[in-house]
């Protein structure tokens, strides 16, 4: 028998690296794409002067080139993309809620003081007598972003001079390469963008406060996107004293309260953002409106979560016995169609459920033959909601019953059966136990999804309907509802307060999560 020729074994070469070329030609490839957007994200932050955010996108990709540049911290370079979300998407979020509410975060409190300061004082430029005016094309340098490039303003004088105007002052503007209408307005300019109306508009608060300045006192100024004027600011500053002071009617304004305030209570329209210490809890605990609906809202809100888990917990552990039976045949295609609810999307359900709740035209009132006002009630609209949470919720009550129905083994079942227990017996003595040790941490978990259930109640209800005196607070707000309303529905949206009201619901949730967390110990005793 003839033998077969071995070959020998090559040794195994330690600390070579056998690692194809083009893995390594993708993985730098990979780094240098996280390379280019690190850079693109930092030249937008630079552009609109967060610093803050310059710092964190450096530093994120010096974490990345670190861990992923090396053949070292192998563990790091699968747990970095976690952290990363983590921390921008979790950590961030939460962090900036807590410190917005110690602060007046809202409408008129979004600058810093100086910034609401140059804005009042750029507010208040009138035109001067016997001055010319300008017709105006606005426009940002060649090749910067129409969204945030430096803005400019090229002006064409009554004699048809021409110029180019930034915040830092004005200079002639070349002829050469200059197209323009009949009527003066320049259409092209070398090495300028000229923003059409529509990008204009989108930039419409920053010329509000835009002005080039043409004096120590005086600064042109635009009227619309068409036309510019000379005019000089009635208000002036002074550093010093830290007052601003009206030089037609000589009032003085001081810091009150973060606006600019008169000696007799009047304030200029652009207050700023200040630290207001626990103000706006204080508010939610000791104003006598705020806290009766906040009572009323967290009441009904505690009561909507609770029914919501029993109910669609009910049903749909009902219905996973009733498809568990080893008897019933096509249980697969029943099945399938009773998670379709599941599988259609919540937004759509519930504007679906809207139309048909609607009491002329609704589908609701036409198959029962009723009258009722299902969203122009307060009763009946929370009996609304949690119809259409019971449908919305019972196919995934129905899918994690029926899994854990199917770990259960069948000789407990027959050893129940023997020892002489019924059906009613054996579902409350034996399956009961057994369900709630793989669900109740679910149901605790559904628990708080409901407490927070915005789309429901905001495309269902929009948490309404309202009283006629007070329109802050709706029959069916729930917490979060509320505090979108506050942030940026109401007459006068205080984020502040909104964000105050967002921690007072964590802790909630918390505080009743880890209540319901330290009861499920108990049934772990079952196994």
């Amino acid at each position: 028998m003839a033998s077969v020729p071995v070959s020998p074994l090559e040794p195994l070469q330690l600390g070579k690296d056998t690692t194809p070329a083009y893995t390594h030609a993708i993985k730098w490839g990979l780094l240098a794409v996280a390379a280019l957007i690190a850079a693109y994200v930092i030249q937008k932050l630079v552009a609109g002067g967060s610093w803050l955010g310059v710092v964190i996108t450096g530093f994120i990709l010096l974490c990345i080139l670190a861990v992923y540049a090396t053949r070292r911290a192998v563990p790091m370079k699968y747990l970095l993309p976690g952290l990363v979300l983590l921390v921008t998407l979790q950590i961030w979020p939460i962090v900036y809620t807590i410190a917005t509410a110690f602060t007046n975060y809202g409408q008129g409190h979004t600058l810093t003081k100086d910034e609401a300061t140059d804005r009042n004082v750029a507010n208040s430029v009138k035109e001067v007598k016997g001055s010319e005016r300008y017709k105006l094309s606005i426009a940002v340098p060649e090749g910067a972003d129409v969204a945030t490039g430096a803005l400019t303003f090229l002006l064409t004088k009554p004699d048809g001079a021409m110029l180019a105007g930034t915040k830092d002052g004005i200079e002639e503007l070349p002829a050469e390469g200059v197209e323009k209408t009949a009527a003066g307005k320049i259409t092209k300019a070398a090495g300028y963008t000229i923003l059409n109306a529509r990008q204009s508009n989108d930039r419409s608060e920053e010329l509000k406060a835009f002005a080039v300045p043409v004096s120590d006192t005086a600064g042109i100024k635009s009227v619309g996107f068409s036309s510019a004027f000379e005019g000089a600011p009635t208000l002036t500053y002074n550093k010093n004293a830290d007052t601003i002071t009206d030089t037609t009617k000589n009032i003085v304004y001081t810091p009150k309260n973060a606006y600019w305030t008169a000696p007799d209570g009047q304030t200029l329209p652009t207050g700023w953002k200040e630290n207001v210490g626990t103000k706006n809890f204080s508010t939610l605990l000791t104003n006598e409106t705020i806290r009766a609906g906040f009572l009323k809202i967290f009441l009904w809100n505690v009561a909507f979560a609770a029914l919501s888990v029993i109910s669609t917990f009910i049903l749909g552990m009902l219905l996973a016995l009733l498809f568990n039976d080893d008897k019933l045949k096509g249980k697969g295609f029943y099945r399938s169609l009773l998670i379709l609810p599941y599988a259609i999307p919540g937004f759509v359900t519930a504007l679906v459920w809207a139309s048909m709740f609607n009491q002329d035209f609704g589908l609701v009132n036409k198959l029962s033959h009723l009258n009722i006002d299902w969203l122009g009630n307060g009763w009946w609209a929370k009996v609304a909601i949690l119809i259409t949470n019971l449908w919305l919720g019972f196919p995934y009550m129905f899918l994690v019953c029926t899994g854990a129905l199917q770990s259960i083994p069948g000789d407990v079942r027959e050893a129940a059966k023997i020892d002489g227990a019924g059906p009613f017996r054996t579902l409350r003595s034996i399956i009961m136990p057994l369900l709630l040790v793989a669900v109740g941490p679910l149901l605790i978990a559904s628990f708080a999804f409901n407490f927070n259930n915005f789309s429901l109640i905001f495309l269902l209800t929009k948490g309404g309907p309202f009283n006629a005196n007070d329109t802050t607070i709706g029959e069916t707000d729930l917490l979060i509802t509320y505090a979108f309303r506050l942030a940026f529905e109401s007459g006068s949206p205080n984020i502040g307060l909104a964000s105050a009201v967002c921690i007072f619901i964590f802790f909630i949730v918390a505080a009743m999560s880890y209540s319901g967390f330290r009861r499920t110990k108990s049934l772990e005793e079952v196994n």
